[in-house]
């Protein structure tokens, strides 16, 4: 399935959330904004983040083992401690094999037996390893990545199963730009220090993996250096993440006979047919990577061709081997891109794992123990009061005429709600699990995974299916089947608590819904009609305006720094600043029909409409390692926190009036600069 328009990316490299509260749970909360994180010394007309979190981030130490911390951190931390205990009692439980719990508890057991795993080594990887020496010529590579049940395609060739943007209802499959083991393609080519610094602790993670496998170092130097040279050549085809975003610049369409004609030296034919992927129509997300690739197999020496296969597969597998690969790849990944000090515990990593690969069965066990049919009923009460809201102020659009507004309230009329967990579970029987085999059975679960996408090829699309895991905690949008989804992960203090006040709860869960909401309606969601196809239905007027107001907000964000003038780029985070800015908006107005809003009582000094802004504010303060943000600000659709909170606000009159914002503040805006879209 193609990656949806989420939350936010990646908390730690894994989102996984089992920290819901049963109603029996002692010690309920009884405060739902921490007004000791404040800096009340900061005018909330200058900065609205700093003010409602600045004390907690000067105070704040970001753990030993995290790239940040926050919000999302802290709600990851304390869901791992929930999903260790589900782990835990199913590994001891000693269940019939093929059972859920067999599965889910054996695939921990693995994972924690590090005598065993110390044992072996990389033995686990020398089959493998023996077949990419054994090839022969740059065919032979191709047929080798084609046949690989574990993963289809390699690190060559992008790929992955979903709906066909122009027919929503039958899954194709897509083929995307890949290759490249650095974030993101200018990590190749700038020569500013921090960049050449990450270039060097890569080549240096190559020859520490080679040498681990018994190569000599100096054999290994050269092997890391054209490795690097190879990468570099496929990174000049890659678009940057921004161009990305563009769904119809980005799609392709080609039957077998036309890609062959594009790509001669690839034979489409057997490469499809060796994946076991049945069909005559393949979509091609970025062609000018494959027409590269085309040329790149054909005149890169066999020997080199077969030292990035076998890096990547080591690579790919390092942290589920003995310590030293784990190590190592510690060190490039989470030391040089992120910044991480110090290594998770192993039960984190195995828990993280459970969740990525067993995903359905491990969210079966979860959503027994810690989510309740009464919470599913209460954001089904949110979202239809958020829908009506959005509603509302589609309606009322100033610059949209009745022909594009008539067919946008269809298609909001039309969105889908999953909440929660899915209707109908995966079925995991083909994935084996043995109890002193983690490698073993993570390749199992590779290979269902892939076996089950390529079933899907040319079949009709299942609307029910799911993106995120039930654990997860996050939510997104998929415009392809117009849905919004929000795992029950994500159904817990900060963003929702039962006891909390109306203002905290709409200006946390409530602007996360709107934001869902919103992005089916983004720059690149609004392309795509109530049924998931990307079709043209906006009037060109309509449509010029749209954009003129997102280039506002491109322009206003590409004026935001970070770490010593690091330019955000506004085209990259369009997406979800105006999810942001959309979503503030549809759940301050959907406040605005709550019983508190009527009152104008203050708790804990503040009025309703001070607390929303608030909340809103708290469910976002984060502090980031700086060889993280430099990832982020390259790779991230989503703007630091700090902008994701003060950028929307600058734009929010009801935010001007809550805090009294006045000409001459820094996010003081006059009303006519002010930009309003949804």
């Amino acid at each position: 399935m193609k990656l949806p328009q989420s939350l936010l990316l990646a908390v730690g490299g894994t989102l996984l959330f089992t920290a819901c509260k049963t109603e029996k749970e002692e010690n309920a909360r009884t405060v739902f904004f921490d007004k000791s994180g404040m800096d009340t010394t900061i005018s909330p007309g200058n900065d609205f983040f700093s003010y409602a979190n600045g004390n907690w981030v000067k105070t704040t130490k970001i753990p030993a083992d995290q790239s940040g911390w926050g919000s999302f951190y802290t709600l990851y931390e304390e869901n791992q401690k929930k999903t260790r205990s589900i782990l835990e009692e199913a590994a001891a439980a000693g269940a019939a094999k093929g059972s859920t719990e067999q599965k889910v508890g054996d695939f921990y057991a693995s994972g924690m037996d590090t005598v065993t795993i110390e044992k072996k080594g990389y033995d686990p990887l020398k089959p493998e390893l023996a077949k990419i020496a054994a090839l022969r010529d740059y065919k032979q590579v191709i047929t080798y990545l084609a046949a690989d049940e574990a993963n289809r395609g390699g690190d060559l060739f992008g790929l992955y199963v979903g709906a066909d943007d122009r027919k929503s209802d039958i899954n194709r499959i897509n083929f995307v730009q890949s290759g490249l083991s650095l974030p993101e393609k200018d990590y190749y080519f700038n020569n500013d220090e921090e960049t050449k610094k990450v270039r060097t602790a890569f080549v240096k993670y190559i020859v520490k993996l080679f040498t681990l496998t018994g190569v000599d170092s100096t054999t290994a130097r050269k092997k890391a250096d054209a490795i690097l040279a190879f990468e570099t050549a496929l990174a000049k085809s890659h678009k940057a993440a921004a161009d990305l975003r563009d769904p119809i610049k980005n799609y392709h369409k080609y039957s077998v006979n036309e890609l062959a004609k594009l790509t001669p030296n690839i034979d489409w034919k057997s490469f499809l047919s060796t994946m076991t992927a049945k069909t005559d129509t393949v979509l091609m997300g970025q062609p000018e990577y494959y027409q590269a690739l085309n040329t790149l197999l054909a005149t890169t020496p066999i020997e080199v061709l077969k030292d990035h296969l076998a890096f990547n597969f080591i690579d790919n597998n390092a942290s589920l081997l003995s310590k030293p690969f784990v190590m190592a790849k510690f060190e490039f990944s989470g030391k040089t891109l992120s910044g991480q000090q110090a290594l998770s515990e192993r039960w984190k990593r195995v828990a993280g794992n459970a969740d990525a690969y067993l995903g359905e069965l491990l969210g079966q066990l979860w959503v027994k123990k810690y989510f309740t049919p009464e919470a599913k009923e209460r954001m089904l009460t949110l979202v239809t009061n958020l829908q009506k809201a959005y509603r509302n102020r589609i309606e009322k659009l100033d610059w949209m005429t009745p022909e594009t507004k008539k067919i946008a309230l269809e298609k909001l009329d039309g969105i889908a709600n999953k909440i929660g967990y899915p209707d109908k579970w995966k079925d995991y029987s083909d994935v084996e699990v043995k109890r002193d085999d983690y490698f073993g059975n993570i390749q199992s679960a590779r290979r269902h995974e892939n076996k089950e996408n390529m079933e899907k090829i040319e079949k009709p699309v299942d609307r029910t299916e799911w993106g995120m895991t039930p654990p997860t905690v996050n939510a997104y949008a998929n415009p392809s089947f117009n849905e919004i989804v929000f795992p029950a992960g994500i159904l817990q203090f900060p963003f929702f608590d039962k006891d909390a006040d109306d203002a905290i709860n709409y200006g946390s869960i409530g602007m996360v819904i709107g934001h869902e909401m919103t992005h089916l309606f983004d720059d690149q969601g609004r392309q795509y009609d109530v049924k998931g196809n990307l079709r043209d239905w906006w009037q060109k007027s309509d449509a010029d305006k749209f954009t003129a107001k997102a280039n506002q907000v491109v322009n206003q964000y590409n004026s935001y720094t970070v770490l010593n003038n690091l330019k955000l780029n506004g085209r990259l985070t369009l997406g979800e600043n105006l999810a942001d800015l959309g979503g503030l908006a549809i759940a301050f107005d959907a406040f605005k029909l709550t019983d508190q809003w009527k009152t104008d009582q203050k708790i804990d000094g503040f009025t309703p409409q001070q607390r929303f802004f608030l909340g809103f504010a708290q469910i976002w303060r984060t502090v980031i390692r700086d060889e993280s943000q430099r990832v982020r600000v390259q790779t991230d659709p989503h703007s630091p926190a700090k902008y994701r909170v003060n950028g929307p606000l600058t734009n929010f009159a009801p935010f001007y009036q809550a805090f009294n914002v006045k000409p001459g503040e820094k996010m003081y805006k006059p009303e006519v600069d002010q930009t309003r879209i949804w």
